[in-house]
């Protein structure tokens, strides 16, 4: 009796416009925009709070009645937001609310009753694992929706209340080991989809898993993650990746930093600092001499031979898009460069292979050698991270390029196709970033989301009235390049990468 009102109240409210929905911890309501059912702030997971701070995630409890779900929940707790350089208003968290208790995720679906199967599409933001939230404008779900997915978005812990490693917190953790709960938080809102998801009109066996910057360090860490196993099919790794080593720390050296970080607290142990406000950690955590929170090799979450792992291909084999902008380039230190410093690095660092490794990356003049430094910034951050990915992966791997320039907005500088501008034509929300579009770009934002959503639909991002995009692993070792007035496949950096990537 209880199925049969469970759905006919699914029935009854998606077939009629209306919003609330069932799942499996309580009734949840949302609103409608054209034709689109929205839900924001579900929990997922209980708040990460008092003793549960520095803890994996728990399932949420059940709740009675209706709880309405119409605004987003709070953004993890972090520096206050604010925008900086080319990332302006769309791109940043709204400056408030923020809170420890952060664990909420938000849904738009397209689906009329509860059987649709539709593909699952699940966004992970950026922030360099220190900031970010789900409701970023440039991360709204509504045109992905009316492309005819279940689009989620979902808020995880990020800097020290996120990535803290301590002997103290692995000793008490039943697996000894510690950090990476913003990585939990993900799995766990990854284990809410597999369970509620079809009560949106989503298939929990068609998802999707997709981020950028630092939503692509957590898209690469739930792929290598022995934890996330059958979890998703599919996944989008947009400018970055684990493989490229950078945020990263072994369970050892990660432990030392936590210690360093108490001290610096004036806190003798993890007691202690549970009885600190979350803002006062926020900003011991500033301590330069502290350090960034990151990704932990823990062999827990994370096997501890990261690399080796992937070798021996026993990551979770899914299929792949991944790819990078120009401007991911900018986001490594350049210094000073010149022809004689360049070379200088070459036969320091590739020894007799320095003169063809001078080939790819010529440095003639000290103009051309820091165009190959930022070339080697570039391959570094994102590309060979992209190139490892595809290389140890059986399944087909899509790679690309963006090195479209966005329209200038006016009185305000061109940062050129800088990190994070291909967000808005992925997900389709250039009307949520105030510029003064081009009909080239609308098209180029039809074409682009159109291949993220095939993907996440069939598997392959090609489709009708779309440019071929190979696969590069299996067809040739080629990438699509998203230029500002073409789309086009071409075979760039392919020896570079198999030069990089010699053992």
């Amino acid at each position: 009796m209880k199925k049969l009102m469970f759905f006919f109240l699914l029935t009854a409210s998606l077939g009629h416009g209306q919003t609330i929905v069932e799942t499996h911890n309580g009734k949840v309501e949302g609103y409608t925009e054209g034709g689109i059912q929205i839900f924001k702030g579900i929990p997922f997971a209980q708040p990460p709070v008092g003793e549960l701070r520095w803890k994996a995630p728990q399932p949420v409890t059940d709740w009675n009645g209706v709880k309405a779900c119409k605004t987003f929940g709070p953004s993890p707790i972090q520096n206050t937001p604010e925008p900086f350089l080319c990332w302006t208003e769309e791109f940043i968290a709204k400056p408030e609310p923020l809170s420890e208790d952060c664990l909420y995720l938000n849904v738009w679906t397209p689906a009329q009753k509860k059987n649709e199967k539709l593909p699952v599409f699940v966004w992970i933001y950026g922030g360099g694992l220190s900031s970010g939230s789900a409701n970023c404008d440039i991360y709204d779900g509504l045109q992905m929706a009316e492309q005819g997915v279940v689009f989620v978005s979902l808020n995880y812990r990020v800097g020290v209340l996120g990535f803290m490693a301590h002997p103290e917190l692995s000793e008490e953790s039943g697996h000894n080991a510690s950090g990476n709960y913003g990585f939990m938080d993900q799995l766990q809102g990854l284990k809410w989809v597999k369970e509620n998801i079809a009560a949106f009109g989503g298939d929990p066996n068609n998802v999707t898993i997709a981020g950028q910057s630092a939503g692509s360090f957590s898209v690469n860490a739930q792929i290598a993650s022995p934890l996330a196993s059958g979890y998703f099919d599919k996944a989008i790794c947009q400018s970055g990746g684990i493989l490229g080593g950078r945020l990263m720390q072994d369970l050892d050296a990660a432990e030392q930093q936590g210690i360093k970080f108490m001290k610096s607290a004036n806190a003798s142990s993890i007691d202690e600092l549970r009885k600190m406000t979350a803002v006062k950690l926020q900003e011991l955590s500033n301590n330069q001499e502290v350090g960034r929170f990151g990704v932990v090799l823990d062999d827990y979450f994370l096997p501890k031979d990261l690399f080796g792992h992937f070798k021996a291909g026993d990551h979770n084999q899914v299929k792949v898009m991944t790819g990078w902008v120009t401007g991911d380039s900018n986001l490594l230190p350049t210094g000073k460069v010149t022809a004689e410093s360049f070379k200088s690095m070459a036969k320091e660092r590739f020894g007799a292979e320095a003169d063809e490794f001078l080939k790819m990356f010529p440095a003639k003049t000290d103009e051309e050698a820091l165009e190959s430094q930022q070339k080697m910034n570039l391959l570094s951050f994102a590309g060979l991270p992209s190139y490892l990915l595809a290389k140890y992966t059986d399944k087909p791997v899509w790679l690309y390029e963006f090195t479209h320039v966005p329209t200038d907005k006016p009185g305000f500088p061109n940062y050129g196709a800088f990190h994070t501008s291909e967000v808005p034509f992925a997900l389709h929300t250039l009307d949520q970033w105030k510029r003064p579009w081009k009909s080239q770009e609308r098209v180029l934002e039809d074409q682009m989301s159109a291949y993220w959503v095939n993907f996440a639909k069939t598997g392959n991002p090609n489709g009708k009235g779309l440019p071929i995009w190979d696969s590069y692993n299996n067809e040739g070792g080629r990438l699509l390049t998203f230029e500002t007035d073409a789309i086009e496949m071409n075979s760039e950096y392919s020896q570079e990468f198999q030069f990089l990537s010699q053992d």
